[in-house]
């Protein structure tokens, strides 16, 4: 197991300190969190099953929100059951625990800043060359992309891991967040973290502006299709749509270009869990709904397989 020393004694494990509140409060934050939590899991299982159950669902767009789903469930049960605990009691951490929760949660995080990107880059497409879409988004060429997405996600925050794990820690064993994070980590570090630092900027600048940048062409370009159709029915709702997925995917890179390209400008330790709140927990429960709960194919699907459920069970009987 590694070990990290305070002062002359080696210790085997990090201690979360979450979120300062009062005592009184925490069973209500703890409540309020599973709720949130489960309907993060509940929101993005549904998804799942629709598109799975559903022939009709078997496009690109779907396949693509389909990973979503099942990445973002991963990604917030690596974080969000941690913090749960730090309600009810010390949220304490091994080492490596720490590492591989960092790991975990960096690369899907990472993945998922990839796979927004090919979302919107599939939008685009199936709007502004809509006769060329079925070649141009390929069934190869979706599970190309898919791939890439995720394999980018590990294979950079695997870097950052391991220059992490390089470094020696000592002094208190307090981690001053609600999970295991680059900066709260970098603060506890007795050795030179210069060189895990320098390569964690460079990479956050790349994953998180390419990408965004990419998102805010694709729309653009959606948005000057979108101005070419008639005033109607058809162009608000593609308004509506276009705006509330972009106040999402905005949340989402804003939150984490403020921690990790220019964390100087927090200035307070609670202000960096509110923004590491937003990209852990509030864009996970908004995305289900924005992207698909309120679509009408998928509200479509999930009542076809809710009637043939009923319909089995009236037939079946109990037994």
């Amino acid at each position: 197991m590694e070990t990290v020393s305070i002062g002359n004694q080696t210790i085997t494990e990090f201690v979360l300190l979450g979120f300062y509140v009062k005592a009184e409060l925490h069973l209500l934050l703890f409540i309020v969190f599973t709720v949130i939590y489960a309907s993060i899991i509940l929101g993005n299982l549904l998804i799942i099953v629709a598109v799975v159950s559903s022939q009709r669902l078997h496009t690109p767009m779907y396949f693509f929100l389909v990973n979503l789903s099942f990445l973002e469930i991963l990604y917030t049960s690596s974080v969000v059951p941690k913090m749960l605990e730090g309600f009810l009691q010390e949220a304490a951490i091994s080492v490596a625990g720490c590492l591989l929760q960092f790991f975990i949660f960096g690369s899907l995080a990472t993945a998922e800043c990839f796979l927004l990107a090919v979302m919107a880059y599939d939008r685009y497409l199936a709007i502004c060359y809509p006769l060329r879409y079925p070649l141009l988004m390929g069934p190869r060429w979706c599970l190309g992309l898919v791939v890439i997405a995720w394999l980018s996600g590990f294979m950079v925050d695997g870097l950052v891991v391991a220059l992490t794990a390089q470094l020696r820690f000592c002094g208190c064993n307090h981690i001053d967040h609600f999970y295991c994070d680059f900066m709260p980590l970098m603060s506890l570090a007795c050795s030179d973290p210069s060189v895990a630092q320098m390569t964690t900027f460079i990479l956050s600048v790349v994953c998180l502006t390419v990408p965004f940048g990419l998102i805010l062409t694709s729309y653009g370009r959606i948005v000057v299709a979108v101005l070419r159709v008639p005033a109607g029915a058809s162009r608000r709702k593609a308004f509506s749509t276009c705006s509330s997925h972009l106040a999402v995917v905005s949340t989402f890179y804003g939150s984490l270009m403020v921690l990790y390209i220019a964390p100087s400008a927090v200035h307070s330790q609670l202000l960096t869990k509110v923004f590491a709140l937003l990209y852990t927990v509030v864009t996970p429960v908004f995305n289900p709904v924005i992207y698909t709960l309120r679509n009408k194919e998928v509200q479509q699907a999930l009542w076809r397989l809710l009637y043939v459920k009923q319909t089995e069970t009236i037939e079946g009987g109990w037994w």
